[in-house]
C-alpha cells in the first residue's frame, strides 16, 4: 500500500484558494454591475450588492474620492485583492 502524504493538506489548501476566488469573483462582479449601472431592482444585482458590502465591510467607504464610482474600485477591488493575496498565501504554506 502507498499513502500519499500531504493529501489531507493539498484539499485544504485548494478549498481556501478557491473560498478566496470566489470571494473576489463576487467583488469584481459588484464592481463591474456598478459600473455598467446594473438595475438595482433585480435579485440577482441585489444579492451581489449585499454579499459583496458584507465582504468588504472592512474596506468600504475606505477612500474619500470625489467620484463615486472610485470609491467602489477602489474600496471593493482593495478587498478583492487582500482576498487573493491572503488567500492564495495560507493555501501556498499549507501546501508546503
Amino acid at each position: 500500500m502507498s499513502y500519499r502524504t500531504g493529501n489531507g493538506s493539498n484539499t485544504a489548501a485548494r478549498v481556501i484558494a478557491v473560498v478566496a476566488d470566489i470571494m473576489a469573483f463576487i467583488l469584481g462582479l459588484w464592481i463591474l454591475m456598478y459600473l455598467l449601472d446594473a438595475n438595482r431592482d433585480n435579485d440577482l444585482v441585489e444579492f451581489v450588492r449585499h454579499t459583496a458590502r458584507w465582504l468588504a465591510g472592512w474596506s468600504y467607504d475606505l477612500f474619500t474620492f470625489d467620484e463615486a464610482w472610485a470609491r467602489v474600485v477602489a474600496g471593493y477591488g482593495l478587498a478583492a485583492v487582500v482576498y487573493l493575496f491572503i488567500g492564495h498565501a495560507v493555501a501556498g504554506r499549507i501546501r508546503h
